[in-house]
C-alpha cells in the first residue's frame, strides 16, 4: 500500500501533466484518480476489508468557488462593498504544492490569524512539500484580515492563503 506522501506526490505529479485519468494497481490496492477541468478526485481501493476514509476531492487553485444558494433576495451593494474590500487586500499565496501548517508544531500555537499585524520577514505559516517544512513570509506590512486554508488542509501553488490589509 501506498504512503500518504506518496499518494499527494502521484496527484501532484498528475496535476501538473495533461493526462486526465490514471490508475495504479499494487499488490492488490488499486488508485485511480480522474481529472474533470480544475477538479480532481482520488479513489484508493484495499485489497483487504480495511477501514477507509471517504475519497479526497482536491480543487485546484483556479477553480472559482461555486456560488451560494439563497432563497433570500440578493443585496448587491454588500457583495459590490466586499468586492472592494477585496481588491485593497493583498494576497499571501502559496509559493508550492504541499501541505499548510498553521503552526510550527502541532501542540504549539498558530503563526498568525485574523487580526494579527505582520511585517515583510513575519512568517506566516509552513508549507511541506516532499519531507521539506518551508516556512513561509508575510513580504508585506499589513493586518491579517482572513485565513483561507485549514490546518492541514493540501494546497496548491499559486493558492491565496490569507488576505492582508496592508498598512
Amino acid at each position: 500500500m501506498l504512503k500518504v506522501q506518496e499518494i499527494r506526490e502521484l496527484i501532484k505529479l498528475i496535476d501538473q501533466s495533461s493526462i486526465d485519468e490514471f490508475t495504479y494497481e499494487i499488490e492488490g490496492s488499486k488508485i485511480k484518480m480522474k481529472k474533470k477541468g480544475a477538479e480532481q478526485q482520488v479513489i484508493v481501493q484495499p485489497a483487504h476489508a480495511v477501514e477507509v476514509p471517504q475519497p479526497v476531492q482536491v480543487q485546484a487553485a483556479a477553480a472559482a468557488p461555486a456560488p451560494a444558494v439563497s432563497s433570500a433576495e440578493p443585496k448587491q451593494p454588500s457583495k459590490e462593498e466586499d468586492n472592494q474590500d477585496q481588491a485593497n487586500l493583498h494576497k499571501i499565496t502559496s509559493p508550492m504544492v504541499g501541505t499548510f501548517y498553521a503552526s510550527p508544531s502541532p501542540d504549539a500555537d498558530v503563526y498568525v490569524k485574523a487580526g494579527s499585524r505582520v511585517s515583510n520577514d513575519s512568517i506566516v505559516c509552513i508549507v511541506e512539500a516532499m519531507k521539506l517544512f518551508n516556512e513561509i513570509e508575510a513580504e508585506i506590512n499589513g493586518e491579517i484580515v482572513e485565513v483561507l486554508v485549514k490546518d492541514g488542509q493540501l494546497v496548491e501553488y499559486g493558492q491565496p492563503l490569507f488576505l492582508v490589509k496592508p498598512e
